[in-house]
């Protein structure tokens, strides 16, 4: 059964010029092992947090992937050896967590589909009745 995997991979600084040869060569990688790029991202030079194999720039591309899990070892061994290839990290997405975020995009788009309720006198009372006369808990 294919999973949905998502693929970090910081691409070596000085491809940023041609880094069309190097995200195919990232894209057939996974389909030679069985996968399917279903979307590719590319965040363009970036500088890195520190430094990684020692540059402190890399191209950053994420690539959406529908893989079966056995492919997973093979991709990353395969990444390993690959020069472009600077770090990378393979994450299976949580589907629970998708369908969250999905939801939370679609009210962010739409605010007045989950309006909250007013509050009422009654709730005002009670939270009031928490404080003592000088406001404080």
């Amino acid at each position: 059964m294919k999973s949905t995997y998502e693929l970090a991979v910081l691409y070596h600084p000085d491809l940023e010029i041609d880094i069309d040869k190097a995200e195919a060569k990232g894209s057939k990688i996974v389909t030679d092992n069985g996968g399917e790029v279903t979307n590719k991202e590319s965040w363009g030079k970036r500088k890195t947090a520190y430094p990684v194999k020692g540059h402190e720039h890399a191209v950053y591309v994420f690539y959406a992937l529908e893989l079966e899990g056995a492919s997973v070892q093979k991709i990353e061994s395969v990444l390993n050896i690959t020069d472009e290839v600077i770090r990378f990290l393979i994450v299976k997405q949580d589907e629970k967590a998708q369908s969250k975020a999905a939801s939370f995009r679609a009210k962010r788009k739409n605010p007045d589909a989950d309006e909250r309720p007013e509050r009422t006198e009654r709730s005002e009372r009670s939270h009031r009745s928490d404080r003592n006369e000088e406001g404080e808990r």
